[in-house]
């Protein structure tokens, strides 16, 4: 019964960490181009070197 008062406010505090992540994420724009990058690599421009 000890562990859950460690480890009950452990997963919340984790849990809470990490969905502020994933709205930081939304916020700055991470998800806007899911496709561009995938794209980019295929279809490369040569840059002079």
């Amino acid at each position: 019964m000890e562990m859950t008062y460690i480890l009950l406010p452990l997963a919340l505090v984790l849990s809470g960490f990490g969905l502020g992540c994933f709205v930081w994420a939304l916020r700055n724009g991470q998800f806007e181009d899911l496709e561009g990058p995938r794209w980019r690599v295929v279809f490369e421009d040569e840059k002079d070197t």
